[in-house]
C-alpha cells in the first residue's frame, strides 16, 4: 500500500467515525452511512469540496500546512493521529505546536513511581510539571508551590542553596544557560523564554555572563548534590530523556553518583519508610 493510499484510507476512516450531531450539523434522512459527508467536511475545514475529495482520493496534490491542520482539527484528530497525517500528506514532521502538554501520562505516572531513585519531568521551558516522593524528599516539594514557582531554570540560578560553593555554582550556571540557549533556539512559544530571560538578566549576573557566551548544549548531564541530616551528602548524576508519547516534555533521572551514594541513598528510603504509618490490615 502507498502513502497516497493509506492516507486516503486514514481520512475515510477519521470522517465516519464522527457523529454529525456532534459537530453541530443535523443526521438527516438519508445517511446512507455513518459520520461525515466529503462536503461537510470540506466546509469545516474552509476548504473547496473538489479539493478535500482528490485529497482524500491520494491524488498528487499539495495542500499547505495551515490547511491540513485545520482538517486535523475539523477530523479531531489525536495529536499522534495529527503526526499522522502530515507524514503521509507532506513526508515531513508537522510544525511545533505553539500549546505547552503539561498532562502527565499513565505510563510516564507508572514509571516516575516505580524507580527507586528520584525522577521529575520538565516542559520545554523547564516548569517541572511532573515528579515522585523521592524528589519530595530528596530536593524540594513541587506539590507546596505554585506552577510559576515551579520553573527548574530559575531555581537552580537564583536560589542560594546552589552558590554556596561559587566554582560549582559557575560551572553549573555556565551548562544549564548553554542548554536552556539550545530549547530557546527550538521552541514555538518564545515569548514564555523571553519572559524567564528578561526577569534572569535582571536578577543574576551569573545568567548576564553565561548567556552572552557562544556555549550550546544540546543534551541534559551533571552533578548535583543533596544533604542530610544524620545521613550525610548524596551526590547525583542526572540524565534527561525525551518522553516519546509527549515530545515536549523531558524526564529528568536522578542516579547515585558513587556506591557511597547509592549506600547512603538506600539509608535515606529505608527512613522514609520506616516514617510512614503502619498499613492498616485488611478486613477478614
Amino acid at each position: 500500500m502507498s502513502h497516497r493510499e493509506e492516507l486516503s484510507r486514514f481520512l475515510k476512516a477519521a470522517r465516519g467515525r464522527l457523529a454529525p450531531v456532534a459537530l453541530g450539523l443535523p443526521n438527516g434522512e438519508r445517511r446512507r452511512a455513518k459520520g461525515l459527508r466529503r462536503e461537510e467536511v470540506a466546509a469545516l475545514a474552509g476548504m473547496s469540496v473538489t479539493w478535500y475529495t482528490w485529497f482524500e482520493q491520494g491524488r498528487e496534490i499539495q495542500l499547505s500546512a495551515p490547511m491540513i491542520e485545520r482538517l486535523g482539527r475539523t477530523l479531531r484528530l489525536s495529536d499522534t493521529e495529527r503526526e499522522y497525517l502530515f507524514a503521509l500528506a507532506q513526508h515531513r514532521p508537522p510544525p511545533l505546536v505553539s500549546r505547552p502538554d503539561e498532562e502527565i501520562r499513565p505510563g510516564t505516572r507508572h514509571l516516575l513511581d516505580s524507580l527507586t531513585v528520584p525522577a521529575l519531568v520538565i516542559v520545554e521551558d523547564w516548569t517541572v510539571v511532573g515528579w515522585n516522593s523521592l524528589v519530595s524528599t530528596a530536593f524540594r516539594d513541587y506539590g507546596q508551590m505554585e506552577r510559576s514557582e515551579r520553573n527548574l531554570f530559575k531555581i537552580l540560578m537564583l536560589n542560594e542553596r546552589y552558590q554556596s560553593d561559587p566554582e560549582f555554582y559557575r560551572e553549573m550556571g555556565q551548562r544549564l544557560t548553554a542548554r536552556f540557549k539550545w530549547d530557546y533556539s527550538q521552541t514555538a512559544q518564545p515569548k514564555i523564554f523571553d519572559a524567564i530571560i528578561e526577569e534572569l538578566t535582571e536578577r543574576c549576573a551569573l545568567f548576564r555572563e553565561s548567556w552572552a557566551r557562544s556555549d550550546i548544549r544540546s543534551h541534559f548531564e551533571g552533578i548535583n548534590s543533596s544533604f542530610f541530616p544524620e545521613i550525610g551528602e548524596i551526590w547525583f548524576r542526572h540524565t534527561s530523556y525525551a518522553v516519546e508519547e509527549v515530545p515536549s516534555q523531558r524526564l529528568i533521572i536522578f542516579a547515585p553518583n558513587e556506591e557511597r551514594d547509592a549506600m547512603l541513598l538506600d539509608r535515606l528510603r529505608s527512613r522514609i519508610r520506616l516514617s510512614q504509618p503502619p498499613l492498616e490490615p485488611a478486613a477478614p
